[in-house]
């Protein structure tokens, strides 16, 4: 059985520096309340890697907001003005990955690979710094894993044993970032007995959750 701990009891591992993934796409399927938690905590100089810099007041962009996110890495950050201020102000370093790479980059730290090869960003600012490859004739960008101390995610329910269910488009990040991260908290508003969520419903399995946090509703 999994652990069942609040939002603040979860979040009181977090120091400040610490790397957080976050699960969401436009905030749909961000942990609302691991994020009102960590806001309220006050921790600074974090990593956040994400899909977006979310709404200014709205989840993960709440925390870019009040100055607690030092890196950035993300797809984009055009909804949230605050990040782009930030960005060109050297505040905050924003390090805009594609969106199909960056989902990549974290799987394959879940995986154990040494990284990913792909097209993707060839001839632009994207390949700046990074080794290219060549298999068959054709270039590659070698983009390596990302990895972080904690994934803070959302489901629709979890059962006691810490199978999650993540419905439709709230799937986004979430398989892959339990896989990346250190410690994987799965915050949810249903907890049901084992046996209570149908197997082929089970998106992130047991084995890469470490707490259940039980919270739910939208902040």
């Amino acid at each position: 059985m999994k652990r069942i701990c609040t939002p603040e009891e979860a979040v009181r591992e977090v120091k400040d520096g610490a790397s957080i993934m976050v699960s969401g796409f436009m905030c749909c399927g961000q942990p609302p309340q691991l994020m009102e938690a960590l806001l309220k905590k006050g921790v600074k100089d974090l990593t956040i890697i994400c899909n977006d810099a979310g709404f200014p007041d709205r989840g993960v962009g709440k925390l870019i907001v009040a100055g607690q996110v030092k890196h950035l890495i993300a797809s984009h950050i055009g909804l949230n003005p605050v990040a782009g201020q930030k960005m060109h102000s050297g505040e905050m370093v924003v390090e805009l990955v594609p969106q199909g790479t960056l989902a990549e980059r974290i799987r394959a730290c879940g995986a154990g690979l040494g990284g990913v090869l792909t097209p993707t960003g060839l001839g632009t600012e994207v390949e700046n710094g990074k080794r290219t490859v060549e298999v068959s004739g054709k270039k590659f960008l070698l983009e390596l894993p990302l990895h972080a101390d904690f994934a803070f995610l959302q489901a629709r329910e979890v059962d006691r044993f810490g199978n999650a269910f993540v419905p439709k488009s709230m799937k986004n990040f979430n398989v892959v970032m339990a896989m990346a991260a250190e410690r994987v908290f799965v915050e949810t508003d249903k907890v049901v007995e084992p046996g209570g969520i149908d197997p082929d419903k089970a998106t992130i399995p047991c084995v890469f959750v470490t707490d259940i946090v039980k919270g739910g509703g939208n902040a």
